[in-house]
């Protein structure tokens, strides 16, 4: 007797008065191999299969060995299983166990869903794109074609009112679950050491703390072969047993990992979240939880998906626990703070949210849909990274202009691969495709071949793999061979790199010369190598994968490309154009002919004679570049600049507004047209620069400006002085007061509109006063400094009345 047993009742009441349920179970509670054959007994099922969707192929197999094993049965008898490369069916096959991805297949190859009674999608919380996509076609299904099929979705951490509304309103059955008790320690971690030595840490403290095995929770495969390697070191009881499981292990190894230890011994199970939901590994309930995880991040903008780790939500830390309380009270120790717990969001982000769109958007258009919006989503996919994947199809044929799907995106979508990599292969040549389809397996089955960035390497080790995994990856890359017309099996892997850019044109990459690793890929961005890897040393490169930074990324699998090749797969997309650009380095306009691919350049050839008009806005592209200070600007033209402002601020738009930011905008205006035939920016003169400013005013304001705003003003002394437009108070002229004896009247400018600042000076230059009114300086406060100033100055004139005194630039002649 299992807990969910007793909530089967009220589950099949459900699904005998409504079409859809959803059942929130515990781990431990038995419903991935309880619900199917309770199912199958219902009156509505008669004579016809039970589908449960598993969301990995390793918790697919453990489910359909498990339900088989306990009728005494072979799976592939009543109990089935379908995955890719394997198929374990018949004809008295009842309920049949398979991946996501299969059902998606499934369904859009028989959209009415013949002879299947109920769809059950297991840990439906994990939200794989699959699972969604899988669950809106249903219930399009559902509400179009078969009115009478059922739908369940089962989770132990599952926000089952959102999920109920998305199914119609179904009833919502939970199932109490086991109550063995899980005692939790929260050890913390400093984030500064690595997370493997934090890790063995806490396992050395949990097998001290405790009875039973062990199962860890790491991020990959690489934090779990440090933690290994680190805790090999440091264990000295041969009775305790070290498990890695990962998906890229072959399942033989995955059996092991799951199977329980011998008697005697004690096994640690370093684990991925692999092992969160639908797997129970006998002897467990000590668990230790890192906190993190490795998911898929996909940006539109590059067209790269990268592994991001996160912190797990609050739900898969919740699965995790649980895995220590599935057959006995337990111990979990989590890695982070307790009060870190309510800070850790409630539920994982949905894949669609966050993943490449392309085989969702190819399967909507195979179904007929042309928008999200016609079906029936939990979190619809993002406008922008679904409109990305509707342009990639584009770009592969795969659809029409108006978003139908094409004759090619229907041969696409028959091969159970990505959209590029079914691309590659039906883009092949027929000697080509066994090549194609070994690529496409190491792309999509991660391990095979080892980790080397060389994919030529990697098909190498692929080859000689005598496994179970090598040999059925193999066996399905042969379908995919004769799906597509080949037969041979010949072939070479030096011809990789080509294959390859038939599935990545975008992501052919050229060396940069001079950076050892540094490559420029066609759709623009940067990514690099290790620069002691053998790949840093090709002209150039396809980069399959890319992790890390979008701008530049790290290249985790390639091949390299040889520019014959790129000539000659890629002549239409070839194009030769010539370039006029601005060279900043060199501060001048260089002129070439180019034949590109996207952002790569494969020649370059100087070019004689570019039209002058390119010539010129290059040339204006590189001051707009450098800013208008690289002009050749002198101390007349910027006060020119500065008395036309001054009449700009008193009159307003009648004057041109010659600013820096707006000269900087017109510069196709007034400066470009006098630069006709220039190249560089040293052949532009102070008299080129002072002709296109003066004709941005006509003649009438050239005139006025020169009455209005003259760059000097005559004192009584009869020297000019320069008129400082630009000065804090309004124009100003600094003046020796002994220059201004006799002066009555405050000099103004502007037509009398504006006066003067009177800058005044002792003889030595030195500042004495600032006035706006002469006449009242003349009757305050001159008196005062007339007595300063003869102390200091007694050689030069300081008389009572400054009215009738002469003005003058001298000292009082000697005696």
């Amino acid at each position: 007797m299992l807990p969910v047993d007793a909530a089967l009742p009220a589950l099949l009441a459900a699904l005998a008065d409504g079409r859809n349920a959803v059942l929130v179970a515990p781990p431990g509670a038995g419903k991935t191999t309880r619900v199917p054959p309770a199912l199958l007994q219902a009156g509505w099922a008669a004579g016809r299969r039970i589908i449960v969707l598993e969301p990995r192929r390793l918790a697919a197999r453990a489910a359909a060995e498990r339900m088989a094993a306990e009728r005494g049965e072979r799976v592939g008898d009543s109990i089935g299983l379908r995955m890719r490369a394997q198929s374990l069916t018949g004809r008295a096959t009842r309920i049949e166990v398979v991946t996501e991805g299969v059902f998606a297949r499934m369904i859009l190859a028989d959209p009415a869903l013949d002879g299947i009674a109920a769809v059950i999608f297991d840990e439906y919380h994990e939200r794989s794109l699959d699972a969604d996509l899988g669950l809106a076609l249903a219930l399009d299904a559902q509400g179009g074609l078969r009115e009478d099929l059922r739908l369940v979705a089962m989770s132990a951490t599952l926000d089952g009112a959102r999920v109920a509304r998305l199914l119609a309103d179904a009833p919502l059955v939970e199932s109490a679950g086991r109550a063995f008790p899980v005692a939790t320690h929260h050890l913390g971690r400093d984030v500064h050491r690595p997370l493997e030595q934090a890790v063995a840490d806490a396992v050395l403290t949990a097998l001290r703390g405790g009875d039973g095995s062990l199962l860890v929770f790491l991020p990959g495969a690489r934090e779990i072969r440090r933690t290994e390697s680190l805790l090999r070191e440091r264990l000295s009881d041969p009775s305790i047993m070290l498990a890695p499981l990962h998906g890229t292990m072959d399942f033989a190894e995955q059996r092991r990992a799951i199977e329980p230890a011998p008697p005697g011994r004690r096994k640690i199970v370093l684990a991925t979240s692999i092992a969160e939901t639908s797997l129970t590994i006998e002897g467990v309930r000590i668990v230790v939880d890192c906190g993190l995880a490795r998911v898929p991040r996909y940006d539109p903008a590059s067209g790269l998906t990268g592994l991001a780790t996160v912190r797990v939500s609050q739900a898969a830390a919740e699965q995790r626990r649980g895995r220590a309380g599935r057959t006995e009270a337990g111990v979990c120790y989590r890695l982070w703070a307790e009060e870190e717990t309510r800070a850790l969001q409630p539920f994982a982000t949905s894949e669609i949210l966050e993943a490449d769109l392309a085989p969702l958007a190819l399967a909507l258009a195979e179904w007929g849909v042309q928008e999200p919006s016609a079906l029936r989503w939990l979190d619809p996919p993002p406008p922008a990274a679904f409109a990305e994947a509707r342009g990639l199809l584009r770009d592969l044929g795969a659809l029409d202009a108006e978003g139908r799907i094409t004759a090619g995106g229907r041969a696409l979508a028959r091969l159970p691969l990505p959209p590029r990599l079914a691309h590659m292969l039906l883009a092949a040549a027929p000697e080509e495709t066994w090549l194609a389809a070994r690529l496409a397996v190491l792309l999509t089955e991660r391990g095979l071949g080892g980790g080397d960035v060389d994919l030529r390497h990697r098909l190498a080790a692929f080859d000689t793999d005598r496994s179970r995994r090598a040999s059925d990856a193999r066996r399905l890359a042969a379908g995919w061979q004769r799906s597509v017309g080949g037969e041979s099996q010949a072939g070479n892997s030096m011809r990789a790199g080509a294959v390859l850019a038939q599935a990545y044109p975008d992501r052919i990459a050229e060396a940069r010369p001079g950076r050892a690793g540094e490559f420029r890929l066609a759709n623009g961005r940067g990514a690099m190598l290790d620069p002691t890897d053998a790949l840093a040393g090709e002209a150039y490169l396809v980069a399959a994968e890319l992790v890390g930074g979008v701008t530049r990324g790290r290249i985790t699998a390639a091949a390299p490309i040889s520019v014959a090749e790129i000539e000659a797969d890629f002549a239409a997309a070839i194009v030769v154009a010539d370039e006029v650009r601005f060279d900043t380095t060199t501060k001048s306009v260089r002129a070439r002919r180019l034949r590109r691919l996207g952002a790569l350049v494969l020649q370059e050839m100087p070019l004689a004679r570019p039209e002058p008009a390119a010539v010129t806005a290059a040339l204006g592209d590189g001051i707009r570049a450098l800013g208008l200070d690289a002009l050749p600007w002198t101390d007349e033209l910027n006060r020119w600049r500065e008395r036309v402002a001054f009449l700009r601020r008193l009159d307003g738009e009648d004057w041109p507004d010659v600013g820096t930011s707006a000269l900087a905008a017109t510069l196709d205006r007034w400066l470009l047209p006098y630069l006709v035939g220039k190249r560089a920016l040293n052949e532009i003169s102070a008299g080129d620069l002072t002709v296109a400013l003066h004709g941005l005013l006509p003649h009438a304001l050239q005139r006025r400006l020169d009455k209005a705003a003259p760059p000097t003003w005559m004192a009584p002394s009869g020297r000019a002085h320069a008129v400082d437009y630009a000065a804090t108070g309004g124009p100003t002229v600094s003046v020796r007061v002994q220059e201004l004896f006799g002066l009555g009247e405050h000099p103004r400018i502007a037509e009398g509109r504006e006066p003067l600042t009177l800058a005044l000076l002792s003889p030595a230059q030195r500042p004495v006063q600032v006035t706006r009114d002469l006449p009242g300086f003349w009757r305050g406060s001159y008196q005062a400094v007339r007595a300063e100033m003869r102390g200091r100055y007694p050689k030069h004139p300081w008389p009572d009345d400054p009215l009738r005194a002469p003005p003058t630039t001298r000292a009082k002649p000697r005696g």
